[in-house]
C-alpha cells in the first residue's frame, strides 16, 4: 500500500478525529498533526495573560507572538498522542481543562488569528507523510490534500464518547453538560463545520475506531497512493518535480 502524502480529517466536536488520525498516523507511520492544539495552546494563552477571547485584536496579537510547538511524546508514559509546549512549557494536559474548553471556539473563531495558526499548520503539512486532523484542514489549510477526510457523528454519540474520555483520565463529567457543550460549540464552529466538496465522508456511529481506521485504509487501498491527486499534491509542494 502506497498512501497519500497528507491525510486530512475534519469534523464536528466529539467526533473521534484525534483517536482516529493517531491511529491512522501509527498504521501508516506517519507524524500524527492535531491542529485542533493550537487553537487549545492559544486559548491556554488567552486565560494565563487575562486577555478577553471577544477581543479579536488582543487574540491574534498574542497568536502572532506565542510559540507553539507539536512534538512526539518522546518518553513520556502518560498516554499522550505528543507534547505540546508553549513559550516552552509543556501544557499538553492543560489543554484538556475545562476552562480552555469553555473558550476554545471563541478564541478561535477570530479570522485574524486562524490565519495565523493556519499558516503554522500548513508548514508542517507540506513536509508530507502527515495525517492532519482539524476542522477546517481539508477545505482550507490543505486544500490540495490528496486525501480528505470527514468524520461525524450524531451529537449523543459525541456526548458519551467525550463522557467517556474525561472518565477514563479520572475526571468527573455530566453527560447532559457535556452534550449541550457540543451543540453550544457546533453553533459557534458553523463556520469551519462543512466538509471539503472532495472528502470522504465516514459516519462513525455504532463503529470502533479500528473499523473507521480499516474505512479509511480501504479507501486509500481503493484509490491507490501514486493517484492523480496524489502526484498533484506532490508537484504543488516541489514545483521543481514537475515533469519527473
Amino acid at each position: 500500500m502506497s498512501a497519500p502524502s497528507v491525510i486530512t480529517i475534519d469534523g464536528p466536536a466529539g467526533a473521534g478525529k484525534s483517536t482516529l488520525g493517531a491511529l491512522l498516523a501509527r498504521r501508516l507511520g506517519y507524524l500524527f498533526f492535531d491542529t485542533g492544539v493550537m487553537y487549545r495552546a492559544l486559548a491556554w494563552a488567552v486565560l494565563r495573560s487575562a486577555i478577553d477571547p471577544e477581543n479579536s485584536e488582543a487574540v491574534a496579537a498574542l497568536a502572532r507572538d506565542l510559540d507553539i510547538q507539536v512534538l512526539p511524546p518522546g518518553s513520556a508514559t502518560d498516554g499522550r498522542p505528543y507534547t505540546v509546549l508553549v513559550d516552552g512549557v509543556d501544557v499538553t494536559w492543560e489543554l484538556r481543562r475545562p476552562d480552555v474548553e469553555q473558550i476554545v471556539s471563541i478564541a478561535a473563531r477570530h479570522p485574524a488569528a486562524r490565519a495565523v495558526m493556519r499558516e503554522r499548520q500548513r508548514a508542517i503539512g507540506r513536509r508530507g507523510r502527515v495525517v492532519m486532523v482539524g476542522r477546517d484542514i481539508g477545505s482550507i489549510v490543505m486544500p490540495d490534500a490528496p486525501l480528505k477526510i470527514y468524520l461525524d457523528a450524531s451529537i449523543d454519540e459525541r456526548a458519551r464518547r467525550r463522557t467517556r474520555e474525561i472518565q477514563q483520565r479520572g475526571g468527573s463529567a455530566d453527560l447532559q453538560h457535556i452534550r449541550d457543550d457540543i451543540i453550544r460549540r457546533d453553533s459557534l464552529d458553523r463556520h469551519v463545520s462543512a466538509p471539503a466538496a472532495d472528502a470522504c465522508i465516514i459516519f462513525s456511529d455504532g463503529l470502533s475506531p479500528e473499523q473507521v481506521v480499516d474505512i479509511v485504509i480501504a479507501r486509500i487501498d481503493e484509490s491507490g497512493g501514486d493517484s492523480q491527486d496524489t502526484r498533484a499534491y506532490e508537484r504543488a509542494k516541489n514545483p521543481d518535480s514537475a515533469g519527473t
